[in-house]
């Protein structure tokens, strides 16, 4: 089971799909077993990169199955929803698989402070004794969460035992939490999104690690491991070597599209589809992936890899 221990690199997964739009269920098993293999600690499925806006539940189902089946990590799936029934339905099957939690993101509309905090107790109290995270992407969801708020849902809560932490700019959050742990609040575990945009400097802030899905997940790991050696140069020098790819990948709207065709051209997944509604990539920005690609690899053979 998920606790405020957990620490490491939490790959979101893509879900893959057919050219015609269904769920390509063997390049699951082959996603699973790459992430794992790229230093992946955990697995976080159904996410927003996981397209789970657009399945059914069935489908969800499906996909919840298939990589409990393959994973030898914990997996933890995302639940969120605007109603609670389908938000238990999905966490209770999703633990009877073996998951190790459930991830929540606030739904659009919330805007008081009482008002987030009391979405997330009747959350927990709905979730049960299901461990889960708190997912804060404030540019996602319109929903804004203060340092003290995350603190009051963290006091009232006890099963919520993680933040996904996905403010931008946010490392002065990660601070004032980790402050407030030090003066005696109850610490989670932080594990940080944003594609890995701030990773080092959230690491020195206090992160526990990452949970994002940048599209070479292996340098999450890489920077995690170089860091926790002392290493802060080669952390430094591992990262700027993923850092064009990073900030290509961070255009809004089409990071998705740009993470799923890196995926593919590695082998991970067998089509880079986003499915409808989403945005494709022209023929010049595949140019451009590829360009960095190549870049980047050349980049990482002078650094050992």
């Amino acid at each position: 089971m998920l606790d405020e221990t957990a620490q490491g690199v939490f790959t979101i997964a893509a879900t893959p799909f057919l050219p015609d739009g269904a769920v390509d269920l063997d390049s699951i098993d082959r996603m699973v077993d790459a992430y794992v293999e790229r230093g992946a600690t955990g697995l976080t499925i159904l996410g927003m990169m996981g397209e789970a806006g657009k399945l059914s539940a069935d489908e969800s189902l499906s996909i919840v199955r298939r990589v409990t089946s393959r994973s030898t990590v914990p997996v933890i799936v995302g639940v969120s929803a605007p109603g609670f029934a389908a938000m238990t339905a999905l966490s209770a099957a999703a633990m009877d698989l073996g998951c190790a939690g459930v991830m929540v993101a606030p739904p659009m509309g919330l805007q008081t402070d009482a008002q987030i905090v009391s979405y997330f107790q009747n959350a927990a109290e709905a979730l049960g004794d299901t461990p889960f995270v708190l997912q804060d992407f404030p540019l996602a969801t319109g929903v804004k969460i203060s340092t003290s708020v995350i603190l009051r849902i963290v006091e009232d809560c006890p099963t919520c035992v993680m933040l996904k932490h996905e403010d931008w700019p946010g490392l002065e959050k990660i601070t004032a939490l980790r402050k407030a742990s030090d003066a005696g609040s109850r610490r989670i575990s932080i594990l940080c999104g944003n594609g890995g945009m701030y990773l080092l400097e959230e690491l020195l802030r206090g992160a526990d690690g990452a949970m994002t899905g940048f599209g070479y997940p292996e340098m999450m790991r890489q920077v995690l491991d170089a860091y926790r050696a002392g290493d802060l140069d080669r952390a430094r020098d591992i990262f700027d070597a993923y850092m064009p790819m990073i900030r290509y990948e961070a255009q809004p709207g089409m990071g998705l599209a740009i993470r799923k065709y890196s995926l593919a051209r590695q082998g991970i997944i067998a089509h880079p589809t986003v499915r409808k509604p989403g945005a494709g990539l022209s023929a010049q920005a595949k140019m451009e992936i590829d360009a960095l690609a190549a870049r980047q690899i050349n980049r990482l053979k002078e650094l050992g890899f």
